[in-house]
């Protein structure tokens, strides 16, 4: 089972893609964000298509994750409400589970991560959404994998 994590953007939208056992997120594409959601959407359900395997059942996207974009106190931006009717617009299309993820600083730390291996701005920005959203995914995935409070706690019968 993959799970799909996307960096919503005005001008581009980052597509990654976990591993089939949902544990490692990988950037995948890079899609124009063409006006509305629904757009956007229709493109994204499109690639899902597109990347399922009929002969394994893991390859194909079981759950999408979707960054929202928040200011440091938590306030919601100018860019919340959108990346919200694209969660909505992409679990209408999909059928799909989609949860939303706050995305806060991850575009920096994809800019300083993608820095250390590319000087070329202009290759970065190529990459940049996509590594954002693979970040995004990671931080979902990483708290999956959180043991809960209540498993700290010894049986008490």
């Amino acid at each position: 089972m993959r799970i799909l994590g996307v960096d919503v953007g005005r001008k581009r939208t980052g597509l990654a893609l976990s591993d089939p056992t949902a544990r490692l997120a990988t950037p995948w594409k890079t899609v124009p964000t063409s006006g509305s959601p629904a757009a956007c959407a229709r493109r994204i359900a499109e690639l899902i298509a597109e990347a399922a395997d009929p002969l394994d059942d893991a390859a194909g996207v079981a759950e999408i994750v979707v960054g929202l974009p928040r200011r440091l106190d938590g306030r919601d931006t100018t860019e919340t409400a959108y990346a919200r009717a694209l969660a909505a617009a992409v679990e209408q299309k999909t059928g799909l589970p989609v949860h939303l993820q706050d995305e806060r600083l991850t575009s920096r730390d994809a800019e300083a991560r993608l820095a250390e291996r590319e000087p070329d701005w202009r290759r970065r920005k190529e990459r940049l959404d996509a590594a954002a959203a693979a970040i995004i995914l990671q931080d979902f995935l990483d708290a999956r994998l959180q043991p809960s409070p209540e498993a700290d706690r010894p049986n008490s019968w």
